[in-house]
């Protein structure tokens, strides 16, 4: 599969196959793929946290309303922002760019999935502060949860949502 396909085939995945597994090593490729993703001044502003625990994703589904997924998915991968990094570089160049840097490493784990053949859905935590508090909580940390990515195998075929929209392009 070409990057290309991966992107053009990739879909927000609702419904998984229930009890379907993911392996520890294919967790480990999701994982590589999201550390190789570019971040500014190379800072790497992020920590992941793999739930595997079916109690924990379901305390995650029920404080997040737009979870629903998780009831039936594999596993989440929360991302961890971490701006504190960002901002000891010298010169401070790079500060403030950690969302841009954790959607890139998100984008990555979503493409690497779909090459897999499994399927992912993008849950944003931050900016909401009342869901950054419930996250947090739940997973017992004061680190800035940035998302939820619901990974596992799909149990359904969503239609293409997005398309090439050349009144959306400026030349110059």
């Amino acid at each position: 599969m070409t990057i290309m396909e991966a992107i053009r085939n990739r879909r927000s995945i609702r419904t998984f196959k229930a009890g379907a597994k993911v392996s520890d090593s294919q967790i480990k490729v999701l994982l590589e793929a999201a550390m190789l993703a570019p971040s500014a001044c190379n800072s790497r502003p992020w920590e992941f946290v793999v739930i595997k625990d079916r109690n924990i994703l379901e305390q995650i589904r029920k404080a997040h309303p737009y979870t629903g997924m998780l009831k039936t998915a594999s596993l989440a991968i929360v991302i961890i922002a971490l701006p504190e990094i960002q901002e000891k570089v010298s010169g401070g160049l790079p500060k403030g760019f950690y969302p841009q840097d954790c959607g890139a490493a998100t984008e990555n784990i979503l493409l690497a999935a779909m090459e897999m053949g499994l399927g992912t859905c993008w849950c944003g935590v931050y900016p909401h502060s009342r869901m950054i508090a419930k996250i947090q909580k739940i997973l017992a940390t004061d680190k800035l949860p940035f998302n939820i990515i619901a990974i596992g195998v799909p149990d359904e075929s969503p239609a293409a949502r997005g398309m090439y929209e050349e009144e959306k392009v400026t030349w110059i």
